[in-house]
């Protein structure tokens, strides 16, 4: 089968999308945990020998016509990470971004597996293999240009990077007269945070979700420095946070479950004892997100 034609809007100037109560969309740890694979696979520099689109709106920009044409016989040079983008620098300076959104995961297979019903996009390699995009509600969005920096330029700081620090964050609350838990939720005030990390990092902090950005002291500020690297590494630790066992759910390359779940401090325990003092674990909705606290060690 070959290529579809279709467009759709730049994700990153599309208005947030308001998660499912129940659903969460992969975070830093959880593409850094396919990042790492990926670069275990040895895909770098064999070269692409086809592309297959079967869903043309994955394809943000070009068309999924000359996203088939351009990406033929080009050669990964590099795959990494920016936020929750995964990466991929072609040989020829170009890059392809891929955003996986709510259910977006990628399947590294033979190229004689049957294709699954929501394998979307293929990529075939000279070697035999094929990166299979795989996206069953259909949000997760590629991008092939020339400057992935008017894409991901827009993005805030890298919160596992030296340059992260305690002044750098305390510098960047105090510009702004917002909630804690949709700021930091904003891809443009850090890089790579979403629902499950946010919650676990201002439970660690004992910081609120609806605190005011720029009424934090700044022991608060540290505080928040302090907990956001701290989970998000016990994440990568873990490879990533798998909450069940659906279709829509976190799985690595080779189809593997985070096992994070089992250290969540207050993530989706809603009733459970708070593992500091005790108090259960409630649920409350912060900027349209189900959102996890203790009250006692949280407090307003």
């Amino acid at each position: 089968m070959g290529y579809f034609i279709g467009r759709c809007p730049n994700i990153v100037n599309a208005k947030p999308m308001t998660e499912d109560l129940d659903k969460t969309m992969p975070e830093l740890p959880e593409v850094q945990t396919i990042v790492d694979d990926l670069n275990a696979a040895a895909l770098i520099g064999i070269p692409i020998s086809a592309a297959r689109v079967f869903w043309p709106r994955t394809i943000a920009e070009p068309s999924a016509k000359v996203f088939c044409q351009k990406i033929k016989g080009q050669k990964f040079a590099a795959i990494r990470r920016r936020g929750k983008f995964l990466v991929f620098s072609l040989e020829n300076n170009s890059s392809l971004l891929l955003h996986l959104r709510m259910s977006g995961r990628l399947h590294l297979v033979s190229a004689d597996t049957p294709r699954l019903k929501h394998e979307h996009v293929i990529l075939g390699f000279n070697d035999g293999r094929q990166l299979r995009f795989h996206d069953t509600r259909k949000f997760g969005r590629m991008h092939l240009l020339n400057d992935p920096e008017r894409i991901l330029g827009c993005l805030g700081p890298e919160p596992l990077e030296r340059g992260f620090t305690a002044k750098v964050l305390a510098d960047r609350l105090r510009l702004h007269q917002r909630r804690l838990k949709p700021l930091l939720l904003d891809q443009c005030f850090i890089a790579g945070l979403g629902n499950i990390y946010v919650d676990e990092a201002l439970w660690d902090a004992r910081l609120h979700p609806n605190r005011i950005s720029a009424m934090l002291t700044p022991n608060e500020s540290k505080a928040l420095r302090r907990a956001i690297p701290k989970v998000l590494k016990r994440g990568l630790k873990n490879l990533g946070t798998s909450l069940g066992t659906g279709k829509t759910n976190f799985y690595s390359v080779a189809r593997n479950r985070g096992r994070n779940k089992d250290e969540l401090k207050v993530f989706r325990r809603t009733g459970l004892p708070c593992p500091r003092c005790k108090t259960p674990i409630e649920r409350i909705i912060v900027g349209q997100r189900s959102t996890h606290i203790c009250s006692k060690c949280q407090k307003i």
